[in-house]
């Protein structure tokens, strides 16, 4: 079994695999394969948290970045590793490291939709109002992809904002009109989303509804 192939292993969980190949070659645990990753990255995206704990153990660094930034937490969390996310919080991990393009663990579980993962970060003090190269906020990654539970637990957050704004001048209410997500946008006008900021097309929320979704506004409104 090769180097190129331990790392396979350590994702698919075979932990007495990669002790063996440890017992071999300790300086693998620090050894990064052609993407930057070291078995932690991968064995975090699979979920074994065993193996997680393991590596950590055999000297293995908690927060150690990929060729995007990435670290074994935002893996995980993107995955919707819950057990491996709560290890690495444990263990230390940065919750608001962010990757190359600004993307914080926090952003990737409510993007995905991984309400457990998302709200053990916010326990645990991620920046639920962080904002990634586009602007883009927790907020926005939820609204636009209909997450209405993620969505339901941000807004349930006291210092959460609301309205605010991306590259474009949209805020999460006007991506929730444009993607037509009715459950999300009722949740954002209860908690005092602005119907009427103007992104930077000179567009409010209401200008990108659907006839059935403006409506709807309009009877929340009135």
């Amino acid at each position: 079994m090769s180097v190129g192939t331990v790392y396979d292993t350590a994702y698919r969980g075979d932990f007495n695999q990669v002790k063996v190949k440890l017992d071999e070659n300790v300086e693998l645990v620090k050894t990064a394969d052609p993407n930057g990753r070291l078995l932690i990255h991968w064995a975090a995206l699979g979920g074994n948290h065993h193996l997680v704990e393991y590596l950590v153990e055999q000297g293995s660094p908690v927060d150690p970045v990929d060729d995007t930034s990435s670290t074994p937490l935002i893996l995980a969390a993107s995955a919707g590793r819950f057990e491996a996310v709560r290890l690495l919080i444990g263990k230390g991990a940065n919750v608001n490291h962010k990757t190359a393009r600004g993307q914080s663990a926090l952003q990737y579980a409510c993007s995905k939709g991984h309400k457990e993962v998302a709200n053990i970060l916010i326990q645990s003090d991620a920046d639920i109002n962080h904002k990634d190269v586009l602007g883009a906020t927790p907020l926005h990654r939820a609204a636009a992809q209909g997450r209405t539970n993620i969505v339901e637990l941000l807004l349930s957050c006291p210092n959460i904002i609301v309205d605010p704004v991306d590259c474009t001048g949209s805020t999460p209410l006007h991506l929730a009109c444009e993607e037509d997500r009715e459950a999300v946008v009722i949740l954002l006008l209860k908690s005092g989303a602005n119907v009427d900021v103007l992104n930077k097309e000179k567009k409010s929320p209401v200008d990108l509804c659907s006839v059935k979704l403006r409506n709807t506004i309009g009877n929340f409104m009135h």
